[in-house]
């Protein structure tokens, strides 16, 4: 690891406010703002398109089959980011899986609180499936709230009898809005990102009164039975590393193959920082490595 390139972000993160701090639309564009800084190479062909409704965006690499589909789900607390705010890493999964990446501005709370987003997810999905695209060349995959939301929307697939994709992956997922779990005190020191009380203060916007322990809500609390195999990535400076850690235990429980990538010294879904972190390029072509292996040829 370049320790060099890590104290760099690190020096950023102090410098940024708290989450939660600002108004909700600077909080917005901030996020936007700060993802937009990574400039998507020109070799990407950005698409706007609509997923039954659901404004979204294709993002497709060199070399990107087109019968191959990556659901993207951004993070941001389902209340802040954006396919502005994720577009770098969207394509990047891109480039490194094969696969053409659907970027989804679901819908966010606090104006469209708890279901909506798994309803836009579960809406997208059916729209891929409607254009051809079979269930096994095509994956969900997503960071943080995103992660969470990926599960969710595997979940509510699964119960509506849809057939479901190849894979999900899961980067630093946010599966357990409780504010429960150890880590959210035990390593609250050593995160340098994401702080408690900000980021539970999204999970009520995000609620708006719906029990937390909700499994669509909170996938830690779910049976994972019949879902398709699992990436994880975890760091483990995080305050959410316990709901990797539960999530992989829960899906080994329910027979469900799950691969768990902790790394000790890493952060709150590092992918994002590809051009600045060595570490972060690694993991995304890890990613996408592993998808080309669950993908239907």
């Amino acid at each position: 690891m370049s320790r060099q390139q890590l104290d760099k972000i690190l020096q950023i993160f102090e410098r940024q406010p708290a989450l939660g701090t600002l108004s909700l639309d600077q909080e917005r564009r901030n996020l936007d703002e700060g993802g937009a800084r990574f400039k998507v190479p020109s070799d990407v062909t950005l698409t706007p398109v609509s997923a039954d409704g659901v404004p979204a965006e294709w993002l497709v690499a060199p070399g990107a089959r087109a019968d191959r589909a990556v659901l993207y789900l951004h993070g941001g607390g389902y209340v802040i980011g954006s396919i502005t705010s994720h577009r770098y890493l969207m394509q990047n999964v891109s480039r490194h899986s094969g696969a053409r990446t659907l970027g989804l501005d679901y819908r966010l709370a606090p104006e469209h609180p708890f279901p909506a987003a798994i309803e836009d997810a579960t809406r997208a999905y059916r729209w891929l499936l409607a254009q051809g695209i079979q269930p096994g060349r095509i994956a969900i995959a997503g960071d943080s709230a995103g992660g969470g939301l990926t599960m969710a929307t595997l979940l509510s697939l699964r119960d509506q009898g849809v057939p479901l994709p190849a894979a999900g992956v899961l980067i630093s997922p946010w599966a357990d809005l409780t504010g429960t779990a150890d880590a959210v005190t035990s390593r609250a020191a050593s995160d340098p990102m994401v702080k408690g009380d900000g980021l539970f203060s999204l999970a009520d916007k995000y609620l708006n009164g719906a029990d937390a322990r909700n499994p669509l809500a909170s996938p830690v609390f779910a049976d994972l039975t019949g879902l398709p195999p699992l990436l994880i990535h975890v760091g483990g400076r995080e305050i959410l590393y316990d709901d990797s850690i539960t999530l992989a235990a829960n899906a080994r429980k329910a027979n469900v193959p799950v691969a768990l990538v902790d790394e000790p010294e890493l952060f709150h879904v590092w992918h994002a920082f590809a051009p600045m972190l060595d570490e972060g390029q690694r993991a995304v072509e890890q990613i996408g490595g592993w998808l080309q292996g669950r993908f239907q040829p």
